[in-house]
């Protein structure tokens, strides 16, 4: 059978490719018991999945639209409080974030007053994207504003899938190639991996906002929570920051701040910047359950405070980490992101842009229209007795396969499903609606499913999946001028098909990188190959069996490896 006869192949493929990923940093904390800085391979697929050129351009195309989108929206506060008011009543991490934005506004409107003041703000976004088979389409799953992780290790990713395509064709090349193999040879080129520079760019901008919040000598802290698996993909930034920029990061903990950072009224009067205690204070540097002592220098300023935590409700067990974001934002420094811009990017405020006119509210009719085409099904839960909503839900309630139920959170796992979605929804409904307010009803996207390799933790395993595309966008404006505003690069995250949830640091996905693939060419699944067959490849690949894709080109060119080692021992 040829999947038995290439299975062996793929198991030296992937011990390669789990040395390669140890050797190039694409690695994550052992965590569990293991000692503080014991390490893993990431979780990963083997291989690229194939992904349709044409909407990989269209996602880039729009991340610079969706990074002036946010910053129009976080600037326009009274359509945050407007829009967040009832999700906050009914959700107390929403509740406290608006309070916030509340309490710091005389802060922040002093600093604004003052001579020569410039706010310094930074975004660095992340858009998802999933391809939707039942209606063809390509729709937004959500744009994350807050701890956008993975952009070093899906740059890492790339390289990855570089290297085995690179190990694939050389091992199969041969002018006594089958027709199979040699249409695999030529679709499965590394050539069709676009660049990843997302830890270059990502860098940029932070250097950027550093050095324009705080000027030279400034460092950046970068906000992470206690026992952080993920602290490599963060380290490749603040390595990078140094190597690059020569600039310092300093790893803090919320509840490490109110003891490390004070406000200092700046010199000029432009409001009180943000730096470091008396010197002397250890500065905790957390890596993993390690914490090394070190000293900063009293008054040290801080350019930046770059949240890799912050974004969940068991990041503020006490109020002393709501004392140290209160701290943060009242400051100077840039802060990526602002609680305005955190709020910007939450599940109510996705919802409400796509209602009639209100993305082409804040960017015109045309930019408003091209980002309304990637937007799938979202309605408010906030007025269950407003016709549309009791009909939206009783469908959810009906049809729950065809919904998703999602609350004001981020980091995976918070979404309901299925009789769960149903159930929920019933349960509100006989409390009389005002708990669903802190939810949102979205279409379920459902993308056409392809044959992964997917590798974790030393062993490895074959099964269908799904796969989501994320584009990272960095956006800094200081005063009115926007000095960057840039699509940086990719990440793809696959997940078994039986799996609802896609977060890779949650553990339900690994990292991937899309092989742009056309129509008619044989890689894309069925629902998505239009004119299968029209091309010589194509005809070739219909001898890799229903499932066709990438998994399957590279079975055809191992199965032509194999039969060529066979001839020469003969």
């Amino acid at each position: 059978m040829e999947s038995a006869a290439t299975d062996a192949e793929l198991d030296s493929l992937v011990q390669d490719a789990i040395v390669w990923a140890s050797q190039h940093g694409l690695v994550v904390g052992l965590g569990g018991t293991a000692p503080p800085a014991a390490l893993i391979h990431a979780p990963l697929s083997l291989l690229p999945v194939a992904f349709p050129a044409s909407r990989f351009q269209q996602a880039k195309a729009a991340m610079t639209t969706f990074n002036t989108l946010i910053d129009r929206v976080a600037a326009d506060e009274g359509y945050l409080f407007d829009t967040l008011e009832l999700a906050g009543q009914q959700d107390d991490f929403t509740g406290r974030l608006l309070q916030l934005l509340q309490d710091s506004k005389p802060a922040r409107a002093a600093a604004a007053a003052a001579a020569g003041a410039k706010e310094v703000v930074l975004g660095v976004h992340r858009s998802d994207y999933m391809l939707d088979a039942p209606s063809g389409g390509f729709l937004q799953v959500e744009l994350n504003t807050i701890a956008s992780s993975f952009a070093c290790l899906s740059s890492i990713t790339s390289q990855l899938h570089h290297y085995t395509l690179q190990r694939l064709a050389a091992a199969s090349s041969s002018s006594s190639s089958s027709d199979a193999a040699a249409a695999a040879l030529q679709l499965l080129s590394a050539s069709r991996l676009p660049s990843n520079a997302a830890l270059q760019g990502i860098c940029r901008a932070l250097a950027a906002a550093v050095v324009a919040a705080g000027g030279p000598g400034a460092v950046m802290v970068m906000v992470v929570q206690p026992g952080e698996r993920n602290a490599y993909d963060q380290q490749w930034l603040q390595h990078t920051l140094w190597t690059e920029h020569g600039i310092v990061t300093r790893r803090l903990t919320l509840a490490q701040i109110p003891d490390c950072l004070q406000l200092q009224p700046d010199a000029a009067g432009a409001g009180s910047r943000l730096v470091f205690a008396d010197s002397g204070t250890p500065v905790g540097l957390v890596y993993f359950r390690l914490v090394h002592h070190v000293v900063a220098d009293s008054g040290t300023p801080v350019g930046l405070v770059y949240f890799r935590a912050g974004y969940t409700p068991n990041d503020y067990p006490t109020d002393k980490e709501w004392q140290a974001r209160a701290l943060i934002e009242a400051s100077t420094a840039a802060k990526c992101p602002t609680v305005a811009y955190q709020l910007a990017g939450s599940k109510k405020v996705q919802q409400d842009l796509a209602a009639p006119g209100v993305v082409e509210r804040f960017m015109g009719q045309q930019q408003g229209a091209d980002l309304r085409q990637l937007f799938a099904g979202l309605w408010s839960l906030d007025n269950i007795t407003e016709p549309t909503t009791a009909a939206v839900i009783q469908d959810a309630i009906q049809n729950p396969d065809r919904f998703v139920l999602k609350p004001q959170r981020e980091g995976g796992g918070n979404n309901l499903y299925g009789p769960e979605l149903s159930a929920a929804l019933q349960q509100g409904l006989a409390a009389g609606g005002d708990s669903l307010a802190a939810f949102i009803l979205m279409q379920r996207i459902v993308p056409p499913p392809q044959r992964s390799v997917f590798v974790r933790g030393g062993a490895w395993g074959e099964d269908e999946s799904l796969s989501e595309l994320g584009i990272y966008g960095t956006f800094l404006r200081v005063g009115d001028e926007v000095v960057i505003n840039e699509e940086v690069g990719h990440l793809v995250r696959t997940k078994t098909s039986s799996s609802n949830e896609g977060g890779v640091a949650a553990g339900f996905a690994v990292l991937d990188s899309p092989l742009l693939s056309e129509p008619g060419e044989g890689l894309l699944p069925p629902q998505l190959d239009g004119s299968s067959g029209s091309t010589a490849a194509a005809a070739a690949a219909a001898s890799w069996g229903e499932s066709g894709g990438v998994l399957a080109a590279a079975r055809a060119l191992l199965q032509q490896q194999q039969q060529q080692q066979q001839q020469q021992q003969q």
